[in-house]
């Protein structure tokens, strides 16, 4: 083989890992956008529970053995 076509070669290749990690790159940016929107309701939904009942949120209160 040539030095052109060796070239030619190792480009092709590159622009499709190129492609593969760009395709990579989209689907987690979707997946994190999904996951911040799933956050942001379930912090809301906690907001509300702890409004509405006013009692120590369970992350905060002492274990039973204690």
């Amino acid at each position: 083989m040539d030095k052109i076509t060796t070239l030619e070669e190792q480009i092709a290749h590159l622009a499709r890992m190129v492609e593969d990690l760009s395709d990579v790159v989209a689907r987690q940016a979707r997946e994190m956008d999904t996951m911040a929107r799933r956050i942001g309701l379930l912090m809301e939904r906690e907001a509300e529970r702890e409004a509405e009942g006013g009692s120590i949120p369970l992350a905060d209160q002492k274990p039973p053995h204690w």
